[in-house]
């Protein structure tokens, strides 16, 4: 039990130090990445983000995943955006 304790407080210890946690500088100029495969997509801006598609999405063509976690990026991060000082880069 004590090895797991020792393992769990490590763990904690980097889960909550940079560059894990790090408070955004909305002052700076930020920039959203995405990417989409087959079965999901994924962005990463402040936070990650990861949704699978649904059977109709995945025979989207490639640009259409693409436009999809766009948008998907822009919606959930919608409430930084709006307010950035600088424009973003996608």
């Amino acid at each position: 039990m004590e090895k797991q304790e020792e393992v769990f407080r490590e763990l904690k210890k980097r889960f909550t130090k940079e560059p894990v946690l790090v408070v955004p500088d909305l002052d700076r100029k930020m920039r959203m990445e995405v990417d989409t495969s087959d079965y999901t997509t994924g962005g990463v801006y402040i936070a990650f983000l990861s949704k699978s598609l649904n059977e109709t999405e995945r025979n989207y063509e490639i640009h259409d995943k693409e436009m999809l976690v766009i948008i998907r990026g822009l919606e959930s991060w919608r409430h930084l955006l709006e307010g950035a000082q600088f424009k973003f880069e996608i």
